[in-house]
């Protein structure tokens, strides 16, 4: 199968690359074409639009930052579906609503193509380390088929959400709102501690040996602790973006997430201050500045 790559951002690029050393003559697509340059030098094809590189494929992955951006590259006249080799599949691992996939779905299915959803979890370090874990939602026999590539992309757990294609983005959603919400927890935590006299570094330690002995609370209170805002593996800006999906999601269903409105808020306040560009646990800057 002729496999293609569209989105090389943080999380994007190390899944491409890991998809590239093992698929010769990847074709790869990003919006910001120097990025691509990397693959380039080990063997992947640099495409310079959207439809060129669907043209080419079996199988396209697309990791772009928001649903307006997946819209964009699926739709149209110029678009993935439009241009997918007939029977070919899409996988789309970013985090977008549960109707998004829905309504791209249906636009593969005009053309003879298929969608999956296939949203990520794990920061850039799993993916260089092969530790990601992805949730997949979609037609079972094409799921099938590409699980092999899944494997090569980085993956150690493939977790199967059925054949509706909303399931797995509405998992993503709902990972991600724990995530979030345990960032700020331990970000105002590791606070407290600090501001009560206690070594924060030797209570983390004694929670992530016991209690909280999970790569969450490892991982994001290590970086906590370290203040270890830049480079980001998991962009402020995109964190306020799935809180906002998260929300509206919960909208949509006629819920009410008091906890996800007040993690919004303060993410909207990091934005505010100019931390768009750190990585999610820098919303421990707000919390400190809102005594």
């Amino acid at each position: 199968m002729q496999t293609g790559f569209i989105g090389l951002g943080n999380l994007g690029l190390p899944i491409a690359e890991n998809l590239s050393g093992i698929h010769k003559g990847l074709y790869v697509y990003n919006r910001t074409a120097a990025k691509a340059q990397p693959l380039a030098d080990k063997g992947a094809v640099i495409c310079t639009t959207v439809q060129e590189l669907a043209a080419k494929c079996d199988v396209v992955f697309s990791i772009v930052s928001d649903d307006a951006a997946l819209r964009h590259i699926t739709e149209g006249p110029e678009g993935i579906a439009a241009h997918l080799k007939a029977g070919g599949i899409h996988i789309s691992m970013s985090t977008i609503l549960p109707a998004t996939a829905a309504a791209l779905d249906a636009v593969h299915q005009q053309h003879g193509s298929h969608y999956l959803s296939c949203p990520v979890m794990g920061r850039p370090e799993a993916a260089r380390a092969r530790k990601l874990n992805i949730m997949a939602s979609g037609r079972p026999e094409a799921v099938n088929t590409i699980k092999p590539l899944l494997t090569d992309c980085g993956a150690a757990g493939i977790w199967e959400y059925g054949s509706d294609v909303k399931a797995a983005p509405l998992a993503k959603l709902c990972t991600n709102y724990l995530i979030l919400s345990s960032v700020a927890a331990m970000a105002e935590g590791i606070h407290l501690a600090r501001q009560g006299g206690i070594d924060a570094a030797q209570w983390m330690n004694m929670l992530t040996q016991t209690i909280f002995n999970a790569p969450i609370y490892n991982s994001y209170g290590s970086a906590l602790l370290k203040e270890a805002y830049l480079p980001a593996g998991f962009g402020l800006k995109l964190a306020l973006k799935d809180v906002n999906l998260v929300l509206q999601q919960s909208a949509a269903t006629q819920g009410n997430m008091p906890v996800g409105k007040t993690v919004q808020e303060l993410l909207q306040q990091a934005v505010a201050a100019g931390l768009g560009d750190h990585d999610v646990t820098a919303v421990a800057q707000i919390i400190i500045k809102n005594e």
